[in-house]
């Protein structure tokens, strides 16, 4: 009998794979295709007050924040694995990956983290957002807070299961 070997996928490589879908993602909620009714607000997602004190707890990552230039980014976070014009995407360690988008400026537009499920110590709901949210059954969270004052929105994600990976998303509106 012929055994064929199972192919071995680094988290990195499953990372930049996912990068289009998170791309797509991100493009979709920026434009409001998750909601049914642009008046009404889901469960996951609200606006923050409209008072302009009113501050997010996640404002950078690593010193990382909207606006800052690809030159500023390498400086904070060193040389990026993968680059382009419009992208860069850092592999912090074997279990944190952060990808970067810039606008046609050159400023950063958008910040995810990726903390796979190996990670000894991902963020929580509330070191991220400054709130709890609830869990759904299987375990999933997600919460996205917009922060219109700012500028910005920043979500929350955790996937369902024994094994799960969060994702934290800074997006300039």
């Amino acid at each position: 009998m012929i055994e064929i070997p199972k192919p071995q996928f680094s988290f990195f490589f499953a990372i930049v794979m996912a990068v289009p879908l998170v791309l797509c993602a991100s493009m979709r909620l920026q434009a409001g295709a998750f909601t049914s009714n642009i008046n009404t607000q889901s469960r996951e997602e609200k606006v923050a007050e409209t008072d302009p004190a009113t501050e997010p707890t996640f404002k950078d990552y690593k010193g990382v924040r909207i606006g800052m230039t690809a030159h500023e980014v390498a400086e904070k976070l060193g040389e990026p694995e993968v680059k382009d014009e419009n992208e860069a995407v850092f592999l912090i360690s074997d279990f944190e990956m952060v990808q970067v988008l810039y606008d046609i400026a050159g400023g950063v537009k958008a910040i995810s983290i990726t903390y796979s499920a190996e990670h000894p110590n991902p963020p929580t709901v509330l070191a991220v957002l400054g709130e709890e949210v609830a869990a759904y059954a299987d375990g999933r969270i997600y919460k996205l807070i917009r922060y219109p004052e700012l500028g910005y929105w920043v979500a929350y994600s955790r996937t369902a299961g024994e094994t799960p990976v969060v994702s934290v998303t800074m997006n300039k509106m």
